[in-house]
């Protein structure tokens, strides 16, 4: 098995009962953790984490990612409590500010996501400790608030909390005050430059260094013996990403050009007809750009230029319907 650092991403194109066989699976074959999505309102991420953590024995999961919007920080705090109580150290919180026009759309303002984020992670983390807090942000405000054990043990919760974070400003945050950084896909290699630079920022602000935080990174991985099927899979994807997404559309290097062309016929919601006639936009070049997609050569030789900007380790999103494959690949 590869001694490379391993972990898979899911979001809502398999059923959970499949997607509890393709954990099973990513554990035999070495793989470390799932991150599951929850990023559109399509599928909320913990109740599939708690599917896949009770079937596996030493796969970690991780919310790739909750918002910090739209759940209440103790809320959030108790239910990550809840599944460190139902697989003890296997949990991580990764968590991200949500973007726009979704978030418009369902009422919430996102004005000052910094400070949101910051107090957000601060009082999770101390409740998540066995802390009583009282906080009085200007998002939060907590009055002597714990989370109230009373037929368990009161312990510390081992929940690492991971920034999902696309932006510089918050890539320095979460250097300044996360246990790690989940670093967001449909970029190019050359993004991670960038962002390990913000991210060394913070964490030097914080008395640490960028060697402190782990690293993983979300990377759509399109795999085929066939190129052009594994291209095409890959298409659809970047192109939904790029007309509704405007934090990935910034990020990822991708011609203004050509956002402005997709832009003018996608936005969110959309249907997949939709999606489909403005992949037509979308080149070959800007695909294998921002994704790992191609052979399986092609593949690994993607995710390496990922690891050796910084990524520690890849979280790979399997597109097509060969996800066992896909796993194959990388293990070997």
């Amino acid at each position: 098995m590869s001694e490379q650092r391993l972990a898979i991403y899911l979001q809502d194109a398999h059923p959970i009962n499949q997607g509890i066989d393709i954990c099973r699976y990513a554990e035999e074959r070495g793989f470390e953790a799932v991150w599951q999505a929850e990023s559109r309102l399509v599928r909320e991420a913990t109740v599939p984490m708690a599917a896949f953590l009770s079937h596996t024995t030493t796969l970690k999961a991780g919310s790739g990612v909750v918002n910090n919007w739209t759940r209440n920080p103790a809320l959030l705090a108790s239910t990550f409590s809840t599944l460190d109580d139902l697989a003890p150290g296997r949990v991580i919180l990764g968590i991200g500010a949500w973007w726009d026009p979704l978030a418009a759309k369902v009422g919430i303002d996102r004005a000052r996501p910094l400070r949101a984020m910051r107090e957000t992670v601060e009082v999770v983390r101390a409740l998540l400790a066995d802390e009583t807090v009282t906080y009085d942000g200007e998002f939060v405000h907590l009055d002597g608030v714990e989370l109230d054990y009373v037929h368990q043990e009161r312990r510390p919760k081992d929940v690492p909390i991971y920034i999902g974070a696309t932006g510089m400003q918050m890539m320095e945050l979460a250097g300044r005050i996360a246990d790690g950084v989940l670093l967001n896909y449909l970029v190019s290699p050359a993004y991670n430059v960038r962002a390990l630079e913000h991210l060394a920022i913070g964490a030097e602000a914080a008395g640490r260094s960028v060697d402190d935080l782990d690293r993983p990174q979300l990377v759509v991985c399109s795999v085929d013996d066939d190129r052009q099927v594994a291209l095409d899979a890959a298409r659809l994807l970047v192109t939904q990403y790029l007309g509704q997404q405007p934090h990935i559309m910034k990020a990822s290097g991708v011609p203004e050009s050509l956002l402005e062309e997709i832009g003018r016929v996608l936005t969110w919601p959309a249907t997949h007809d939709q999606v489909a006639a403005a992949s037509h936009l979308v080149p070959d070049d800007i695909v294998q750009m921002i994704c790992a997609a191609g052979t399986p050569d092609e593949c690994r030789e993607k995710v390496a230029e990922y690891i050796a900007g910084g990524c520690t380790c890849p979280v790979l999103y399997p597109l097509g319907p060969d996800v066992h494959q896909m796993i194959d690949v990388f293990a070997a």
